[in-house]
C-alpha cells in the first residue's frame, strides 16, 4: 500500500500566522489568550479566548486576490491563508500539479459570520457557503478531485486528514490539501459553549485554561487554520519534494453514547487510539509523544487519562503527553490540523511543546504532561487525539519518513 506522507504546513493561531510562528509560538511557552475585545463582555460569563489578530490578513493576501478574499468570512480567510502557506510550503504553484489526482477536504463547524461582519453582510450567499473554502482553493490551483468538507465538531480537520490518507492510500489521488477552520468569537458562539458550562469563566487569560490540573474547569475559545499537504510517497519523491514525516495510521469512530459527555473512563478515546495503532502497524510501546486532546474540562482530562493508561499499560508512564489548548485555545473544527501540526514539528525537531499553565496537580493525573516548559525528547512517532461533541473521535499518527 502507497506510503502517505506529510508535503506541506501551514497555521494561522494566536500565537503566530505560520506554522513555524505557531511553531516558536508554543516551544517558548507562549499564551494567546486575551480578554475578549470584539465583543462587548455584558451577560457573558466567560470573557477569555484565544484571538487572532489583524496580521494574519497580510499572510492572506501573499497567496489570495483582493476579490476573493473580500467574499470570505474573517474565519474563512483563516483558513485561505493556511492553506496558501501549505501549499507554496510544499513547492508546487498554481497549475503547477496534476490536478486531476488531487483534492480538498477541510473540517468547517461554521463559516462564522463575526458580529460586525453582520452589519457589512456583502456577499452573503458566498460567504455563507459552507464549502466555500475547499472551492476556492480546488478553483485557484486546479484540483479537479475531490473537494468537500468535514463537519464532525471537534474532530473535523482530524477526519479531514484520516479521509485524506484514504484518499491516497487507496490510489484515487496523489494529494490532498486537508484541515480546517475554527469559529470566530462572536456573542452566539461564546454564549452558547457557556450553556454547556464547557467553558472556564476565570478572567485571567494566564490561567484560565489549564488542562490536567486539579482546579481546571473548561476550555477556553480558540480561533485559526491549519492546512496539511498530504502526498503519496512516490508523488512527493517524483517530484523532489522536503518529505516532514509519514501519515502511519488513523482512525474515525463514534462513542454512540452521549452529545456531550465522554463515554465512562474513556472507553471510547481509548478504542480510538487502538484502531490508530492497528492502521499503522506499530505497538502502542513505539510512540513517543501524545498530543492530548487535553480541553481542560474535567471529565475529557480524566477519562483521556485513563484511555492513555489503558491502550499503553506501563509505557504510558514514558511518554510526554501534552496539550497545546492551554496555548492557542480549543479551536474546534481547526484543532485536529494545529495540533497535527505540533506532533510534525516535534518529530521534527526533537522537542515537545509544554502544557502551559499547569500549576495544581491532580492525584489522579499523574502523567508527564510536559508541564510549563517544552521538554527535549526524541520523537520517532507521535499520537495526535481529537474526540468531539456528539462522540466524533478521531486519532491520527506521524511517524518519521523511512524511504
Amino acid at each position: 500500500m502507497e506510503k502517505v506522507v506529510i508535503t506541506g504546513l501551514g497555521a494561522v493561531t494566536s500565537v503566530g500566522c505560520t506554522a513555524s510562528d505557531y511553531w516558536d509560538g508554543l516551544i517558548s511557552g507562549r499564551c494567546g489568550m486575551r480578554t475578549i475585545t470584539r465583543i462587548p463582555l455584558d451577560g457573558h460569563d466567560t470573557t477569555v479566548a484565544a484571538e487572532v489578530d489583524g496580521e494574519f490578513e497580510k499572510e492572506a493576501a501573499k497567496y489570495w486576490k483582493k476579490r476573493q478574499l473580500n467574499a470570505a468570512t474573517v474565519t474563512t480567510r483563516m483558513g485561505l491563508a493556511s492553506a496558501g502557506e501549505a501549499l507554496a510550503d510544499c513547492g508546487i504553484k498554481e497549475a503547477g500539479y496534476d490536478g486531476s489526482r488531487a483534492g480538498v477536504i477541510f473540517g468547517v463547524i461554521d463559516n462564522s459570520y463575526e458580529d460586525a461582519e453582520l452589519e457589512k453582510p456583502l456577499n452573503i450567499t458566498l460567504k455563507k457557503m459552507p464549502s466555500e473554502l475547499p472551492a476556492l482553493i480546488s478553483i485557484k490551483y486546479g484540483f479537479t478531485g475531490p473537494a468537500f468538507n468535514v463537519s464532525t465538531a471537534c474532530a473535523s480537520s482530524a477526519y479531514a486528514i484520516a479521509l485524506g490518507k484514504q484518499f491516497i492510500a487507496s490510489g484515487m489521488c496523489d494529494m490532498i490539501v486537508a484541515g480546517g477552520i475554527s469559529n470566530t468569537v462572536t456573542h452566539l458562539v461564546i454564549s452558547g459553549f457557556d450553556q454547556l458550562l464547557a467553558m472556564s469563566s476565570d478572567p485571567d487569560p494566564q490561567r484560565a485554561a489549564r488542562p490536567f490540573t486539579k482546579d481546571r474547569e473548561g476550555f477556553i475559545m480558540g480561533e485559526g487554520g491549519g492546512t496539511l499537504v498530504l502526498e503519496s510517497e512516490s508523488s512527493a519523491r517524483a517530484r523532489g519534494a522536503r518529505i516532514y514525516c509519514e501519515l502511519a495510521g488513523a482512525s474515525m469512530c463514534s462513542e454512540a453514547f452521549s452529545m456531550t459527555a465522554p463515554k465512562t473512563d474513556g472507553e471510547g478515546m481509548a478504542l480510538s487510539m487502538s484502531l490508530a495503532l492497528e492502521d499503522a502497524g506499530i505497538s502502542p510501546c513505539q510512540v513517543d509523544y501524545i498530543n492530548a486532546h487535553g480541553t481542560s474540562t474535567f471529565l475529557n482530562d480524566l477519562y483521556e487519562t485513563k484511555a492513555i493508561k489503558e491502550v499503553f499499560g506501563q509505557h504510558a508512564y514514558e511518554i510526554p503527553v501534552s496539550s497545546v489548548k492551554a496555548s492557542i485555545g480549543h479551536t474546534l473544527g481547526a484543532g485536529g490540523a494545529l495540533e497535527a501540526i505540533a506532533c510534525i514539528k516535534a518529530i521534527e525537531t526533537g522537542t515537545v511543546p509544554p502544557t502551559i499553565h499547569y500549576g495544581l496537580p491532580d492525584p489522579e493525573l499523574d502523567l508527564n504532561y510536559v508541564p510549563n516548559r517544552a521538554q527535549e525528547h526524541r520523537v520517532d512517532t507521535a499520537l495526535s487525539n481529537s474526540f468531539g461533541f456528539g462522540g466524533h473521535n478521531a486519532t491520527l499518527i506521524f511517524r518519521k519518513y523511512k524511504p
